[in-house]
């Protein structure tokens, strides 16, 4: 696999293919429920395209079987300059004390820094997310179009002041990236 990586001593990252669909749903059920579609942060999902250059799956280097997936999707912040919205992210539940997650976190959010990318926001929980550098105060002034839990809406410069100033909704992006 030329795109593949090793992410741990016993896994391989690589890019997202068409034919890993069908397991990263099923993943994501396993990780967040049937239900999860319900969730606000897929309002910025549907029908939008995810970032093809930061969706990633994890293999299990013996079995080949997936066993981690993250994606980042484009949204539209108030002033109408893009970001990225990171998610979701999952893990295996029986690997998630590998460090499969901190590791394709960081693989991520590195490919996203080469990529020039200027901000990234998510609805997660603040104690994990912090240590990538994920903050509740950059998003004060940002609402969403639906219910969350406003202290699990985080966002992460990656250019200092990128999220500076933001004041009203997140918006949907219409159609695919250019950016």
């Amino acid at each position: 696999m030329p795109d593949a990586h090793p992410l741990t001593d016993k896994t391989i990252v690589r890019p997202e293919r068409g034919e890993d669909a069908k397991a990263i749903e099923a993943l994501l059920d396993v990780c967040f429920g049937a239900n999860r579609q319900q969730k606000t942060a897929y309002r910025f999902r549907e029908n939008v395209a995810p970032i093809t250059a930061l969706s990633f799956v994890v293999e299990d280097k013996d079995t080949k079987q997936l066993v981690g997936t993250i994606r980042y999707w484009p949204v539209v912040m108030p002033d109408g300059t893009p970001s990225l919205l990171l998610g979701p992210i999952a893990v295996e539940p029986q690997r998630q004390s590998d460090g499969i997650g901190i590791e394709l976190m960081n693989y991520s959010l590195a490919k996203a820094r080469t990529l020039h990318y200027a901000s990234i926001i998510l609805v997660g929980d603040a104690p994990y997310y912090n240590r990538f550098g994920f903050v509740r105060d950059v998003m004060l002034g940002i609402t969403l179009p639906g219910w969350v839990d406003e202290n699990r809406f985080l966002g992460l410069e990656i250019i200092p002041g990128a999220l500076s100033g933001q004041k009203g909704m997140l918006g949907k992006w219409p159609s695919t990236p250019t950016f």
